[in-house]
């Protein structure tokens, strides 16, 4: 038996664990590119005995863009913020 396990992050809320043994890749494809699933932790591939994380296979099928988060985008809404003041009339 095979199937996948998505594990979606709903920050203080908790997680889940989508788990349907009829559901396939191409579902799970589908569901991600339509905005359906959100907040991925991960998803593992399950087969006989084995786990397999498929999470970043899945997401490039999906073609959702990944979104660099962190010090880089704070600073460059400073850097912007402060060109913005540089034009303001004094």
């Amino acid at each position: 038996m095979q199937y996948l396990v998505v594990m979606i992050d709903y920050g203080r809320r908790g997680r889940e664990a989508v788990v349907d043994p009829e559901m396939t890749r191409r579902d799970v494809v589908a569901r991600i590119a339509s905005g359906e699933y959100t907040n991925i932790s991960f998803i593992h591939e399950i087969a006989e005995s084995s786990v397999e994380d498929i999470t970043g296979e899945i997401l490039a099928e999906a073609s959702l863009p990944e979104v660099d988060t962190g010090a880089d985008l704070q600073a460059a809404a400073f850097d912007h913020a402060r060109d913005l003041r540089k034009h303001e009339p004094v």
